[in-house]
């Protein structure tokens, strides 16, 4: 029997149905989110942030399958189901833009909200947050994450893709949360590297 059918086939025996007919089924446990693993960010009034070096950044898109608070685990190139017991506080996309925020900031990367200051840093960072998921296609499972970086500014526009990957033995909830959490810090470290390489006076 192929991996990834065998796969499907204890998501859907060992975790119940994908569609729950009836009564709903009980809430989770507890919330995932996502916690920064980098430097801790300046404290507050220790450091002047400097508009041209620093960046604003915009809400990240992401495809259909990624807008759940869910975790979508492929087992096919065509095909996607969602674990059960597993559910994000918020929707990937926007945890995630948080983390690489905070991961700026702890990079030495003013981050300037135009929701404080009213206007926006000269340089501006976007994305579309294009994988966050399981990955049972192959016979080592992994995680993945992946970014389509969009960062412009002043010197014109530049993107960058960035994915990274963390192998799972199960497909626990505990385990992928944490195994996600490992490579979506990957990626913001990476992608806080890239936007300081191509600051101004870089």
């Amino acid at each position: 029997m192929r991996p990834a059918l065998l796969l499907a086939l204890l998501l859907v025996a060992g975790c119940g149905p994908l569609v729950q007919v009836g009564a709903p089924a009980p809430p989770p446990a507890a919330l995932l989110t996502l916690s920064a693993t980098g430097p801790a960010a300046v404290p507050a009034g220790l450091a002047a942030a400097d508009q041209g070096e620093g960046v604003t950044l915009l809400a990240a898109t992401a495809p259909a399958r990624l807008q759940a608070v869910r975790i979508p685990v492929m087992i096919s190139d065509t095909e996607v189901q969602y674990m059960q017991g597993a559910v994000w506080a918020e929707p990937p996309a926007r945890l995630f833009m948080r983390l690489v925020g905070e991961t700026l900031i702890g990079a030495g990367v003013p981050v300037i909200d135009r929701r404080v200051t009213g206007k926006a840093a000269a340089r501006v960072l976007g994305g579309d947050l294009v994988a966050f998921e399981v990955d049972a296609r192959r016979r080592a499972m992994v995680v993945r994450v992946g970014f389509q970086a969009t960062l412009s500014g002043p010197d014109g526009v530049r993107q960058r893709r960035f994915d990274r990957e963390v192998a799972v033995g199960s497909v626990a909830p505990g385990e992928v949360s944490r195994a996600l959490n490992a490579a979506a810090n990957a990626v913001a470290a990476d992608v806080a590297a890239w936007v300081r390489g191509a600051a101004p006076d870089a």
